[in-house]
């Protein structure tokens, strides 16, 4: 047999050398296909879990609620530092400008209004979990026979609804939003709202 030309043996060498490396280039991108795959799974169940980890169940809801509402109605400030965090923020809607942070503020309010309704209780009525919220609609009672100023008690009771809304970070409360009518408590409790004095120019 004579020999090939060098310019067919090169060509023969080239589809040779094309044709056995198909094959490895073809698991190459399958199986750098499935490596980006198997990554992109990890890092969308490690976002879920992380989704998860920040957010509160209804039963750990349920029970963190029936810790706060034993502060409320019966003064107990021993569970204050177990579900209360050190940056607690609350906010009423009825009150401008009367914050409270930190927890001995928290305490401070809890006390004093058990000195003013010494009877003082509150009952959930509905209980909404969402993510890292709770929201609760509540009911409360009380007896106004104490003081903590000059204003004498009335000796009314009073009954109100309103919602609350609790924030909850690494199983503590951060953050407390409460929504209720002041005036109709107000009026409950013997006082009177009388519309503001306008004086008319002549």
């Amino acid at each position: 047999m004579g020999k090939l030309p060098n310019a067919l043996l090169n060509q023969k060498l080239l589809t040779l050398n094309s044709r056995t490396m198909k094959k490895p280039i073809f698991l190459l991108t399958r199986t750098t296909y499935a490596a980006a795959f198997i990554l992109l799974m990890f890092i969308l169940n490690l976002s879920c879990e992380q989704q998860v980890d920040k957010g509160i169940t209804a039963e750990e809801a349920k029970a963190l609620v029936e810790k706060d509402q034993k502060i409320w109605n019966e003064g107990d400030m021993a569970m204050v530092d177990e579900i209360i965090a050190s940056d607690y923020v609350e906010h009423s809607a009825d009150i401008p400008n009367d914050d409270i942070a930190g927890i001995d503020a928290f305490k401070e309010r809890v006390t004093n209004l058990r000195v003013i309704f010494p009877n003082f209780n509150v009952t959930v009525e509905e209980l909404i979990v969402k993510d890292d919220k709770i929201i609760w609609r509540w009911i409360v009672t009380g007896t106004n026979t104490g003081t903590t100023n000059d204003t004498p008690p009335t000796g009314k009771m009073m009954r109100i609804e309103g919602i609350g809304i609790l924030h909850i970070v690494d199983g503590k409360i951060v953050e407390r939003l409460m929504y209720y009518n002041q005036a109709a408590q107000l009026m409950q409790l013997g006082y009177t709202i009388s519309p503001p004095t306008i004086e008319v120019e002549e």
